[in-house]
């Protein structure tokens, strides 16, 4: 059974989206000593808008993480797990095609 080349560029950006993130979002943790999260963007001024890059590609990652933490703490629903994963799934298949059109771009890959 071979995958049709769509589907490989399809599954390359969804795998590079989400490492991305979890890279990203542990990098900022291991330099600022901080969780990454959404509440960055509360921060207000130039913290808030330096942090939006942040949040935007690490993102995917962010949003499983409390999605996982909130099944086993709150009991979500599956249905909300679910639909959580879906748009996780969505947002690194984005963010992945962007930073391999990046690296594309810089001539790096």
């Amino acid at each position: 059974m071979s995958l049709e080349p769509a589907a490989v560029e399809a599954l390359k950006s969804l795998f590079i989206g989400f490492a991305f993130a979890g890279l990203l979002a542990s990098a900022f943790e291991l330099f600022t000593q901080r969780r990454a999260g959404f509440e960055l963007l509360e921060a207000g001024g130039v913290r808030a808008v330096a942090s939006v890059p942040v949040v935007v590609f690490s993102a995917p990652f962010l949003i499983l993480r409390n999605t996982v933490r909130g099944r086993r703490i709150e009991g979500r629903p599956f249905f909300f797990v679910m639909a959580a994963s879906m748009v996780a799934s969505l947002w690194s298949l984005i963010s992945g095609r962007v930073v391999l059109d990046l690296l594309l771009l810089l001539g790096a890959a």
